[in-house]
């Protein structure tokens, strides 16, 4: 829904509650016409309930106010003396009409001093539970998000089993536009295996569907910052229509709301208005080749020769060992020639690599240019690019105007159509947006081009295109935990000491905050116990 039509139906919601409540507020001496007034009326409804004025917000946060709401109907009830288990359970099946049946119904009285505690352990177990998920949610949605590195694709930079801090504050907290969803959860309910939130996903619903009016439109708060070239950066992947971002052949299209399209963390490479352009790999930015941050490392394919083939146990063990001691763990194949492919290496890693006594060669493997390659935006007048050679391509600025013809209104259909809400078409030579002919576009948001370190092992912008500025959602900050083997099962895993508690960016070498932080809280343990003592001693 728009916001004109959420406006229109938290009016009617107001109305709602009015009339199912104005009686209970005369009860508790308040008079009946402040039961309709938006906002005003959850005021005075936090006072009748005696609960804090701060309530009314926590009502009105996405997510949340699906715990907050339902809450509210269970403490007016108690207010006027319908505190038991079956009353709360009422409540809550019935949305809350319940009330209605104690407005006109029931000659209910109210309690004004009533015991707010409940009044068992189970009930205040349950209270405490659901307010750590209210907490939870906040700091979740709006401040920081934990994050697992799941690939290798901004390997060596971030590694795969690093658990990273991403702050939501930074880039401004994108406010959530999934109305109805478990809390503190993504795309999935963990264990059950099923989706997590309410929206249809095929698409002749996708526009049609009630669930999907319940969408909420794109708002976010103010940032201290904007998405910087070479920023690593967490975001929904534009083009996921995929049941499972592992299995890359469903069977059929799933389509979803913004922020609940699967997550991905790559390296923004161009920023908006920038010219990029991929030569031999490397990414050039307004025809200067970018320089990365010194603790980032670009890896790409190699072939490698040996001079003699490995023909024992014992070479196998040392070839073995040779990868490990250069850092390379991203796998390698055997061709039928007797060569290896190695998927990731580093240029330390190659130098290592070079000075084997048994190494012939490393070279590096790459895509000719002007050889077409499965990369976006596949179309006829585009189809000499691949991930190699790539470009020349101009990034879509909010505000900026771009000339289209039949040459480039490829690369820039999907952001248009789909990113923007416009029907875009093409008729011979002629292009139409919304039924209307047009020459030019004029862009209503930034765009960005993201990318991952691991060249030729990253799923990124070369194959489905440009990232809206209203898909991304972070940036990681902090790596508080690292475990090698994750993938692996968790069988031979290990801490990588050198890598908990570090910042993510910085110059030189990563240095751990970890030492600091469990002195700390140990300081903070004792002086809490030392208080404790003291306050017992004086009492």
């Amino acid at each position: 829904m728009t916001w004109t039509e959420w406006f229109i139906f938290l009016l009617i919601l107001q109305i709602i509650h009015g009339l199912g409540t104005w009686k209970l507020y005369v009860k508790a001496g308040r008079q009946a016409w402040e039961a309709f007034v938006p906002v005003y009326n959850a005021v005075i409804l936090m006072k009748i309930i005696s609960r804090p004025w701060w309530w009314v917000i926590l009502m009105f946060l996405p997510i949340v106010n699906l715990i907050m709401i339902p809450a509210a109907w269970v403490e007016t009830a108690r207010a006027f003396g319908k505190d038991s288990k079956l009353d709360a359970l009422i409540c809550i099946v019935t949305l809350g009409f319940y009330l209605y049946y104690l407005n006109y119904v029931e000659d209910v009285k109210y309690i004004e001093n009533r015991q707010l505690k409940p009044k068992t352990s189970t009930g205040e177990w349950i209270t405490s539970v659901l307010f750590a998920i209210v907490a939870a949610t906040i700091v979740h949605t709006y401040f920081f998000q934990p994050f697992v590195i799941p690939s290798s694709s901004l390997e060596k930079s971030l590694l795969v089993g690093d658990f990273l801090i991403v702050s939501k504050i930074h880039y401004g907290a994108r406010a959530p536009m999934t109305t109805v969803a478990a809390p503190m959860v993504h795309d999935t309910i963990p264990k059950l295996g099923t989706k997590s939130y309410l929206f249809s996903d095929k698409f002749d619903e996708k526009d049609t569907s009630w669930k999907n009016k319940l969408q909420l439109p794109y708002f976010r708060l103010p940032g201290f910052e904007d998405v910087e070239r070479n920023d690593i950066v967490v975001f929904n992947q534009p083009a996921d229509t995929l049941l499972d971002m592992n299995v890359f052949t469903p069977d059929r299209n799933y389509y979803k709301p913004i922020d609940k399209k699967t997550n991905l963390v790559k390296r923004c490479v161009a920023t908006p208005g920038d010219t990029l352009e991929i030569r031999d790999g490397y990414v050039f930015i307004n025809g200067k080749q970018n320089v990365l941050p010194s603790r980032s490392h670009l890896q790409f394919s190699y072939l490698l020769t040996l001079k003699k083939p490995i023909s024992s146990a014992s070479e196998e063990r040392m070839f073995y060992n040779m990868l490990d001691k250069a850092d390379i763990d991203d796998g390698f194949r055997i061709n039928p020639n007797g060569t290896f492919y190695l998927a990731a290496a580093s240029d330390e890693a190659v130098k290592k690599l070079r000075v084997q006594p048994n190494v012939a060669s490393v070279e590096r493997v790459t895509q000719e240019k002007g050889i077409a390659g499965n990369v976006f935006p596949r179309d006829n007048y585009h189809n000499d690019w691949n991930t190699d050679h790539f470009g020349p391509l101009w990034i879509p600025k909010a505000g900026a105007t771009v000339q289209l013809n039949k040459t480039n209104i490829g690369l820039y259909k999907r952001a248009i159509g789909e990113y923007e809400g416009n029907e875009v078409v093409t008729r011979g030579n002629d292009i139409f947006i919304n039924d209307k002919q047009v020459t030019s576009y004029t862009f209503k948001q930034d765009y960005y081009w993201m990318m991952g370190d691991n060249r030729n092992n990253s799923i990124d912008s070369r194959y489905w295109g440009f990232v809206p500025y209203d898909h991304i959602f972070g940036k990681p900050v902090f790596i508080w935990m690292s475990i090698d083997g994750i993938n692996d099962g968790l069988k031979n895993w290990k801490f990588r000491w050198d890598r908990i508690f570090t910042t993510v960016s910085g110059s030189g070498e990563r240095t751990s905050y970890l030492i600091p932080f469990l002195v700390v809280l140990i300081g903070i343990y004792g002086f809490n116990k030392w208080r404790k003592k003291k306050k017992a001693s004086a009492a």
